[in-house]
């Protein structure tokens, strides 16, 4: 039955289901949870503010830049072949391991771990503290399960094509584009004048919450970059992903002008949101209590204010909704770099196989396989300290690649410029190379971590290719 398995993928997604997929995969839990700490390392709604615009200013900045190597390069593996093309294989490869590894199927773990959090709150017992089996030191919890059932439900509608999952993607992603505005409506047509001007009176003093005595204290200097850097985790992990178009270009329409579109209006949409949620937070919870929301959870703490007791179930749902729409368009963009590897020679051979959907199925399966077991291991917290840093430097060497491209390949056809080019490109790049150097001085456990999986990549690579 092999020659009936088609070679090529099928071009079935317009420019509202790549927008819907940038949307999609950004959107997952962050947004509900991650401003508390942001208030806890900073301690003010100016701070608060700043750290969101600036993350989604560099956002919207590299998601415009990618738009001229989308439109060079408008095939399956978007940002894999990008760096490959700007840097050679090697650093293609270890991009590629780096993502197998840890960043995508580590977000799929972490956005799967946060839907089974959340739909405890409808059905308690499958909260991660119900226990089913124990063996020394490992655990299996009710959350794992549930969190791992998604994934393959999610992965075996994928592996059925591409329609089923972009059907699934633009729907759920409508139905999470207006639960959030509604909240975010309701939020401040039930703001508090007195709360508002509280959390706005002293806008600019950075300090930062002793959890242990609940009293905040002032930081500047080398404290100050350190919150900074601290709070920045948050905002930018609730903002990475939207280069998940880039993966499935195979398969969208018309892809030298769909592509760059849907990452301007898909990035542009969301950082809007984003900003005006925690407007929205600002308006209806005091600072303090932002900064002290059990387990975090700022949006469930605002829900109650606006909404009453029922406010809990109404986010429960939103999230577990929004998770779960997040993890299809993650399911569905990582598998087809595996593909693009593999095709390279790069990656296991059978992830070059398309099924009779037109469909990378047995790259979702091993991308499945992964992610699940990083859900078990229960070190997805740490996983997300170690996906930003990663992230972020592939981001930078990507966005260099526009500057080494136009030198490599001065007469390659560039259907669209990067916007601001070489202001904007660049800026992206300082901002961008000194928050991960605050990071690795802030945060050198986790964030070492991720840089030492990265560069594992390297032995990997020449072992792997000695058996060609």
């Amino acid at each position: 039955m092999e020659d009936q398995k088609p070679d090529d993928f099928k071009r079935e997604l317009g420019l509202l289901d790549g927008t819907m997929l940038v949307v999609g995969s950004m959107i997952g839990s962050g947004i509900f949870i991650v401003s508390s700490d942001m208030v806890r390392q900073l301690g003010s709604a100016g701070w608060l503010i700043a750290m969101w615009v600036l993350t989604g200013s560099i956002t919207v900045i590299a998601a415009v830049s990618y738009g001229e190597l989308s439109a060079m390069f408008p095939k399956a593996g978007g940002q894999y072949v990008y760096i490959k093309e700007a840097y050679g294989k090697l650093v293609g490869f270890l991009y590629g391991w780096s993502f197998f590894a840890v960043i995508q199927t580590g977000t799929i773990a972490a956005v799967g771990v946060a839907f089974a959090k959340f739909a405890a709150y409808l059905y308690a017992p499958l909260s991660d503290k119900n226990i089913l089996y124990e063996i020394g030191d490992f655990k299996l919890n009710a959350a794992q399960i549930v969190s791992i059932f998604t994934i393959i439900l999610l992965s075996y509608i994928n592996s059925r094509g591409v329609k089923n999952s972009k059907i699934l993607q633009t729907v759920l992603t409508v139905i999470k584009i207006l639960s959030l505005a509604g909240l975010i409506i309701f939020g401040f047509m039930a703001a508090k004048a007195e709360v508002w001007d509280a959390n706005w009176t002293n806008a600019w003093t950075s300090q930062t919450l002793n959890v242990e005595t609940g009293s905040w204290l002032p930081i500047s200097g080398t404290a100050l970059i350190s919150g900074i850097s601290a709070a920045l985790v948050g905002s930018m992990f609730s903002s990475v992903a939207w280069e998940g178009v880039t993966f499935i270009a195979g398969e969208i329409k018309n892809p030298k002008r769909n592509v760059g579109l849907s990452l301007f209006l898909g990035t542009l949409i969301v950082s809007v949101i984003y900003i005006l949620a925690n407007f929205m937070y600002l308006a209806v919870v005091p600072l303090y209590e932002i900064a002290t929301a059990e387990s975090d959870r700022v949006a469930v703490v605002a829900s109650q204010s606006i909404f009453g007791s029922v406010g809990t179930l109404i986010i429960a749902v939103m999230i577990m909704i929004s998770t779960f729409a997040c993890n299809n368009g993650l399911i569905m963009a990582g598998a087809r770099v595996y593909y693009t590897m593999a095709q390279d020679g790069v990656f296991f051979k059978k992830a070059a196989e398309l099924n009779k959907a037109s469909v990378p199925a047995w790259s979702i399966w091993a991308q499945c396989v992964w992610a699940s077991a990083l859900c078990l291991t229960g070190k997805y917290g740490d996983l997300l300290d170690f996906v930003v840093i990663i992230v972020l430097i592939f981001y930078i060497l990507t966005i260099l690649g526009i500057f080494i491209l136009r030198k490599k390949m001065p007469n390659a056809e560039r259907p669209y410029k990067a916007f601001g080019y070489p202001f904007l490109p660049g800026l992206y790049l300082i901002i961008a190379t000194a928050i991960c150097i605050a990071l690795l001085y802030t945060k050198t456990s986790t964030s070492g971590w991720g840089v030492l999986i990265m560069l594992i990549g390297i032995p990997v690579y020449y072992l792997t290719k000695a058996k060609e």
